[in-house]
């Protein structure tokens, strides 16, 4: 699981709380990571195999969208490996583990080993986060045509950039001056803790309300397109819409656990003393919640590929096959007609009238598709209603 109680655990002379919930049940904690871990990144890649018996999605163009759904998946996936290492490491090697907790040790690689596998894992899950929001964005962006595979080259250096900056800077403030002196009071490692769930609380906030917007212009482009709001137009809209709930829902299942476990952990460090009487309830909660982190977490993955794509089967394809891709024939056609202009009268007036009419409403099928990818009925039917499938 991801939180930055693992980073914490680094210090030798750690906060009671950190303490308090990696030593209950270590053995446990460690299999429930690998076991989840493990089921997540088993079924993540089965569900982005190729099926037989299956057609290729078929997207009127690459879209930045698909790739950001791709990268998505592969820091999920990224992410569970660093768990599995850092817990197997754990059950297997409970002698070297122990040494993290000497102050004054001579052998330090046990705690460059807490402190790399920590920060391999919150690394990857914040590139995962940053990137969920730059789907939020790149969705609205596309509906509104001011979004491309060019703007992928933007997405990487705000999600790299950004993932490695906040991770970097947060360690080095919570390790500052040294490991063996770390956490020191809560101001010494509470901008660690910013940094770490900055990018989760962003995507909390402000992807509903871009996920909402950009149906919203669904809705308009839809109505736009043909002067009407037809019923096929209206449950390709709705079927949009319950994408973006599933996708935001899957992120509150994973996560909202951490924020629960955090503040709990955060009350407990308040008090004077973590093992009062009347704070029983409140250590239990963060056990339980500890507990259930280490379960949805690394089933972020999976659960993500569901809310993208579907269940997609258990037939995997793993022959290599050469795909025509559609958009490729069209383009070299439409090279070959605007190659040499025609002349300038009525009759290419109202030609051209109805190409720039059929082009924009092309465009709007493109754009509506790249944000029901992996929805083939939803693509049929916006085929059908269409002014190109219909002959305009």
């Amino acid at each position: 699981m991801a939180s930055p109680r693992l980073e914490t655990y680094c210090c030798p002379n750690r906060d009671a709380a950190t303490q308090l919930v990696m030593n209950f049940q270590p053995e446990v904690f460690c299999g429930v990571c690998i076991g989840s871990a493990s089921v997540s990144l088993l079924l993540t890649i089965l569900q982005l195999l190729p099926k037989k018996g299956q057609s290729p999605r078929k997207m009127p163009k690459a879209s930045s969208s698909s790739t950001i759904l791709l990268l998505i998946s592969i820091c999920d996936i990224l992410g569970g490996l660093g768990m599995i290492f850092r817990s197997s490491i754990w059950l297997g090697f409970p002698s070297f583990i122990a040494n993290i907790s000497v102050v004054n040790g001579t052998d330090v690689w046990p705690s460059v080993f807490c402190v790399g596998s920590a920060m391999w894992i919150q690394l990857l899950y914040s590139a995962g986060f940053w990137w969920l929001f730059c789907y939020a964005v790149d969705s609205y962006l596309v509906v509104r045509r001011s979004a491309g595979l060019s703007t992928i080259v933007l997405y990487h250096m705000m999600t790299w950039g950004l993932a490695v900056m906040l991770c970097v800077e947060g360690i080095a403030l919570l390790y500052y001056p040294s490991l063996s002196s770390c956490e020191n009071g809560l101001e010494h490692a509470i901008p660690h803790y910013i940094t770490t769930y900055a990018p989760l609380l962003l995507v909390l906030v402000v992807n509903p309300i871009l996920f909402r917007r950009t149906v919203s212009a669904v809705a308009s482009l839809l109505k736009g397109r043909q002067g009407i709001y037809t019923e096929n137009e209206r449950r390709l809209g709705t079927e949009i819409q319950i994408r973006f709930f599933k996708i935001m829902l899957v992120f509150v299942i994973c996560w909202s656990s951490n924020i629960i476990n955090e503040s709990l952990l955060f009350y407990l460090e308040m008090q004077p003393d973590i093992n009062e009487i009347p704070l029983k309830n409140i250590r239990s909660a963060a056990l339980i919640t500890w507990i259930i982190m280490a379960v949805l977490n690394p089933m972020q993955g999976f659960l993500f590929t569901l809310a993208f794509y579907g269940w997609t089967g258990w037939r995997v394809d793993l022959k290599w096959r050469k795909r025509e891709i559609p958009w490729e024939s069209m383009s070299s056609s439409t090279v070959g007609e605007n190659a040499y202009p025609s002349p300038v009268n009525y009759q290419s007036n109202i030609h051209d009238s109805k190409k720039i009419s059929t082009t924009d409403s092309q465009q709007t099928d493109e754009a509506i598709s790249m944000l029901s990818d992996g929805n083939t009925s939803g693509d049929d039917r916006l085929t059908r209603s269409s002014p190109i499938y219909q002959g305009w």
